[in-house]
């Protein structure tokens, strides 16, 4: 027992502590699971009750709702936020807050300019990756704005949250901000450009709306294209009925400077659309890249093919010489061709344009200052059904440019008739539809035209329209003359005369230039040619003296060799035949002098038909050496002519 007694003794000395122990974990694992289910209970409430929106910087509601925080009050009221002077949206919309810093002094003259550009504002705008509160319709929006990649511009995105039971609000959100958007951003055209590198659509701005009464083309042919436009575009289940491909082309043809861009840009206007540019020419431009494009096209909008002619060329002139085709690879040339990169090929660009890929409901627009350089595939119906040709301005748009750059002032004062006022400008209205959507003037206009009376406009431009020839000068060139003198409407007629003659010497005068210097350059082309021909030929004539002069020494050098070696052969032999000579100086003295002359002869015929074959081969020559031995014998009989003969003798 006293041992037991002994061994318990520490734990009951202890006991304390072990108590202090256990209520310490009893009180942590209590703590513990309230926090646990105070979490769980959150986390259900944030399910059941939180609804969160994520938002993309890519597409258009990102920037539908950044356009209708910026008119919140309590957007501009953010305790965290970023001071710039950049508040010009992505889509050219001005972004400004209520917390916008301006100058009290000059509030009254906001688009004062200052060194020909206008005067900076400073904007407030919320920090990112920052949580800002905005009340909205009985609900409490929790928002944040962060950059997913913070190197590049546009990755940025936005998440609200709101407590609701449903996502009524945000739906009510989302479309109130979309209303509020397309309201500022009717007045302007949006415009797209094709990225070959990543095969993507880049935002390039956004453009005023151009009324359709400022293009003066001839009659009947804007009302046809609007027409037909606004057809197509009401007109898909009809198409989805028949099986025809909702798609429509139109081919704008002519001479440069005719007003077929901005009749598109007119288009889009009014009807609503946006433009997406391609450039068939871009570096980088193949049919994977062009058929990528195409087919992330949106349903309704103006795709825009400029220069279709110029496709598959990276030539700078456009004129009546050129061929519109890619020229041959030269020496110099090869070289940057080959790493352009741009591999867009005829089939590539008409699949893309009608192949099963194609994008539908788009209007495809076409300009070409060419159309007889295009393809017959690439301009038949069903790719390109509508052909306009636009030609140099005649008289009758010569008269409507003039009224549309000097407006005129209304016939009836206003005071005088109120009421023959208020019908005569819904006349107008009438008449002139594409005015309606365009803004009014924000500011006052910096020059003072004199404004005419509709008679005397008229008779203006009746008088200015006699003076232009007919289908000479373009309407650029008329739009140009036009602009400098915006202030001066009867000046302008005046000198328009003078103005017609400059334009003839000027354009006679580079015409004569461009003849001069393309024959200077064909001259220079030739002389260059001759040149290097010339040296061609040198170098040739160089070489092939060369190569003879080395052919002769080294048959020279054979001669020499094949010729010392019978003569060393003889020279041998001559030692060992003495005797034989001898008898042969014998034999030949007591012949007489005719028969001596006569076996000279015949020798001196063997011998030098002995020596051609020695030239030939001298191994022979070696070989039969030891067969025919050559001796030169002196005559004695004609001491005083050194000349010798050859006598053969054959060996034993």
């Amino acid at each position: 027992m006293n041992t037991l007694k002994n061994a318990l003794s520490p734990l009951s000395l202890n006991a304390g502590a072990i108590q202090d122990t256990l209520k310490l974990v009893v009180i942590g694992g209590t703590v513990e699971t309230a926090r646990r289910a105070s979490m769980s209970a959150w986390n259900g409430f944030i399910d059941s009750f939180f609804l969160t929106a994520h938002f993309s910087q890519e597409d258009y509601p990102y920037d539908w709702l950044m356009h209708w925080l910026s008119k919140q009050p309590a957007w501009g009221r953010s305790r965290e936020f970023e001071i710039t002077t950049r508040s010009v949206g992505r889509h050219g919309l001005t972004q400004t807050t209520t917390g916008d810093l301006e100058e009290e002094e000059d509030g009254d003259d906001e688009e004062a300019l200052i060194h020909g550009r206008r005067k900076r504002k400073v904007a407030f705008m919320p920090s990112v990756d920052t949580t800002h509160t905005i009340y909205y319709r009985g609900h409490w929006l929790r928002i944040t704005r962060s950059k997913r990649y913070p190197d590049y511009g546009n990755s940025g995105s936005l998440k609200i949250s709101v407590v609701a039971r449903n996502n009524d609000i945000l739906k009510k959100l989302v479309l109130e901000a979309k209303r509020d958007y397309e309201k500022d951003a009717e007045h302007r055209v949006h415009i797209f450009m094709a990225d070959s590198t990543y095969g993507c659509w880049r935002w390039n701005g956004a453009r005023q709306k151009r009324p359709m009464s400022s293009i003066v083309l001839q009659p009947g042919v804007k009302d046809m294209l609007l027409a037909d436009c606004r057809d197509f575009l009401c007109s898909e289940d009809w198409y989805a009925e028949r099986g025809i491909p909702f798609r429509r082309g139109y081919l704008l043809h002519g001479v440069p400077g005719s007003g077929k861009t901005s009749l598109i840009h007119s288009l889009a206007g009014e009807l609503g659309l946006d433009i997406y540019v391609v450039s068939l020419s871009s570096k980088g431009m193949s049919d994977n890249t062009l058929t990528t494009l195409m087919g992330n096209v949106p349903s309704r909008c103006i795709l825009l093919l400029e220069d279709l002619d110029a496709a598959f060329t990276r030539s700078v002139s456009r004129d009546s010489s050129s061929t519109g085709a890619p020229k041959e690879a030269t020496a110099s040339t090869s070289v940057p061709e080959a790493s352009d990169g741009s591999t867009l090929s005829l089939s590539g660009l008409l699949n893309s344009l009608d192949g099963v890929a194609a994008a539908e409901g788009r209007l495809l627009f076409a300009t070409t200052n060419h159309i007889e350089r295009l393809d017959p595939a690439l301009s038949r119906p069903g790719r390109m059904d509508v052909w306009v040709n636009f030609t140099h301005a005649t008289k009758w748009q010569a008269e409507g440019i003039f009224k549309c750059f000097f407006p005129s002032q209304p016939a009836n004062p206003v005071a005088s008739n109120p009421s023959a006022s208020s019908s005569s400008s819904s006349v107008e209205t009438v008449t002139d539809a594409s005015q309606k959507n365009l803004p009014g003037p924000r500011r006052k206009s910096a020059h003072s035209i004199p404004l005419l009376t509709e008679e005397e406009i008229s008779t203006l431009a009746k008088t200015f329209a006699e003076a232009i020839p007919e289908d000479e000068l373009s309407v650029a060139a008329l739009q140009g003359y036009l602009l400098k003198n915006k202030t001066r409407p009867r000046e302008c007629v005046e000198e328009v005369a003078e103005w017609v003659i400059q334009e003839r010497e000027t354009r006679e005068k580079l015409k004569k230039e461009k003849a001069e210097k393309e024959a200077k350059e064909k001259k220079e082309a030739e002389e260059k040619e001759k040149k290097e021909k010339e040296e061609k030929e040198a170098k040739e004539k160089e070489e092939r003296e060369a190569k003879q002069k080395l052919e002769g020494n080294d048959a020279k050098d054979s001669k020499t060799e094949q010729a010392a070696t019978p003569s060393e052969t003889s020279s041998s032999s001559s030692t060992s035949a003495s005797a034989e000579e001898k008898a042969a100086s014998s034999t030949s003295t007591s012949v007489s002098d005719n028969s001596s002359s006569s076996s000279v002869d015949a020798d001196t015929e063997d011998s030098v038909t002995s020596e051609e074959e020695s030239d030939k081969d001298g191994s022979a020559a070696v070989k039969e050496a030891t067969k025919e031995k050559w001796v030169a014998v002196s005559n004695p009989a004609s001491a005083s002519n050194p000349a010798t003969t050859d006598v053969q003798s054959s060996s034993p």
